[in-house]
């Protein structure tokens, strides 16, 4: 994206992934990203017919490396068009975490996953910086048009490598567009996943799914809260954002 400059976070990536231990951390112990943030105007992207037929859950799904038998959170899962899917894809050896931080919308999802007898599917509500994830339990988190809804990104990312298996992997889907226009620059979206101690593994086109998808690992220790670089805009970038 023209005109954003991004002050990126260092990590070592050679430094072998050990599972963390969830600990406290205030709110005000993170620093506040430098960005618009969009707010949630629906549950639902498009309608679960029209995505089908750009066979978008299938190529997210090639794409994340969803196989049977894995456990996989589906953050922001809204009205439930992932959760089913990967329901089916990871079969009943595997298990699906539907969370969400709208308690009329997660509860609206559990009647779904109840009326449609999904039984290696659960639903948690979530917080807006913590998705409140069990430790040590995913190969796979996906989030499918949501990121740029994160208020608290550091947070958020912060609290969410806990749950993370050694090689597991973090799933964002999202367009290539200022955040207050419900996408994620591919830059900014890089910049806040390294401050918080993760590297990039993947970044690929995703046109059925408007935009792409790019997938980051946890490396070395996670940072203390106070110790996180924010990323920041530069001032053309911020002046155009408030436009």
């Amino acid at each position: 994206m023209a005109g954003l400059a991004l002050a990126l976070a260092g990590c070592d990536a050679t430094a072998p992934k050990l599972p963390e231990k969830p600990s406290e951390a205030k709110a005000s112990d993170f620093p506040v990203a430098d960005r618009p943030v969009a707010t949630i105007v629906s549950a639902r992207w498009s309608t679960e017919e029209a995505r089908d037929r750009l066979n978008e859950s299938e190529e997210v799904m090639d794409g994340a490396g969803i196989a049977k038998g894995m456990t996989v959170a589906d953050i922001g899962a809204g009205e439930g068009y992932y959760t089913i899917r990967l329901a089916q894809r990871v079969g009943a050896d595997g298990r699906v975490l539907a969370e969400d931080i709208v308690p009329e919308v997660r509860d609206a999802l559990a009647r779904r996953v109840a009326r449609e007898r999904l039984d290696n599917v659960s639903v948690r509500l979530g917080k807006v910086d913590d998705p409140r994830l069990p430790e040590a339990s995913f190969d796979r988190v996906l989030m499918v048009h949501m990121y740029h809804e994160i208020a608290d990104p550091y947070a958020f990312l912060w609290h969410l490598r806990p749950s993370l298996r050694p090689d597991g992997l973090v799933v964002v889907v999202d367009a290539n567009r200022a955040t207050q226009n419900h996408g994620t620059p591919p830059a900014l979206l890089r910049c806040e996943f390294e401050a918080v101690g993760y590297r990039q593994v993947a970044m690929r086109p995703m046109p059925s799914a408007g935009g792409y998808l790019a997938t980051f690992q946890a490396t070395g220790p996670r940072p203390e809260p106070r110790a996180i670089r924010p990323c920041r805009l530069d001032p053309a970038a911020k002046a155009a954002a408030a436009r």
